[in-house]
């Protein structure tokens, strides 16, 4: 895989380059917002690492004209600004995650695994499979164009499913990404909220919309089958 650094600090760029490549990542590292920006938008990365205070243009622009043409790519922020605001304005900007200066190299490398393995994000407002239909900016779910009442966690679990058709996610992905934090010996409570939103979801629809996939995890099949 492959990870775009734009950083200024040589100190800083030369850790975490040097972390990365131990393991097996490969790593382009740009200290100039102008020349990272063409880098970005000619390449394919995999992920982004995108410091704020960069020369020629900063990281907030580079974000978000990135975000004009690539809403796909994973970007992870690196910032020494910490305020509640500062970080509402990266989010809204397209930022995937932050990490706040001076940060552990282990704790980079757990949110950057994390990204990875997350995948293309797909930022459409709205989710679509068949006849299920997931609305980000209301968070409404319909079902055959009938409304379907989810708590949080549920809505949490069914737009990770979405967001990945025809891939099976594990129970510990489905953790991470929706509990955000490690269930060590109890990921059996992934089976129970499943259970539930089948209840809502599939209950009573000849198409069966969340599959399990015996041993691995569970996925939302792109084409639906009874």
């Amino acid at each position: 895989m492959r990870i775009l650094l734009l950083e200024d600090e040589p100190k800083v760029s030369a850790l975490v380059k040097r972390g990365l490549a131990a393991e097996r990542y490969a790593v382009d590292v740009m200290a100039d917002g102008r020349e990272g920006l063409e880098y970005a938008e000619a390449y394919p990365y995999d992920l982004i690492l995108l410091d704020l205070m960069l020369p020629s243009i900063s990281g907030l622009e580079v974000l978000q004209r990135i975000r004009r043409t690539n809403q796909h790519v994973p970007i992870l922020i690196l910032t020494a600004r910490d305020s509640v605001d500062d970080k509402v304005k990266l989010f809204e900007s397209g930022a995937d995650d932050y990490l706040t200066k001076p940060f552990a190299f282990a704790e980079l490398m757990v949110r950057v695994k994390a990204l990875l393995r997350r995948g293309p994000v797909n930022r459409s407002s709205t989710l679509r499979i068949g006849d299920l239909e997931l609305d980000r900016l209301t968070q409404q779910v319909k079902r055959q164009g009938r409304r379907v009442d989810l708590t949080a966690k549920e809505y949490s679990l069914l737009e990770y499913l979405m967001q990945n058709p025809d891939r099976v996610l594990s129970r510990n992905m489905i953790i991470e990404h929706v509990w955000d934090q490690s269930f060590d010996g109890i990921t059996n409570i992934v089976d129970v909220y499943v259970r539930h939103l089948r209840s809502k979801i599939d209950d009573g629809c000849a198409a069966k919309m969340i599959r399990t996939v015996r041993g691995t995890g569970y996925m939302i099949r792109s084409e639906m089958g009874a």
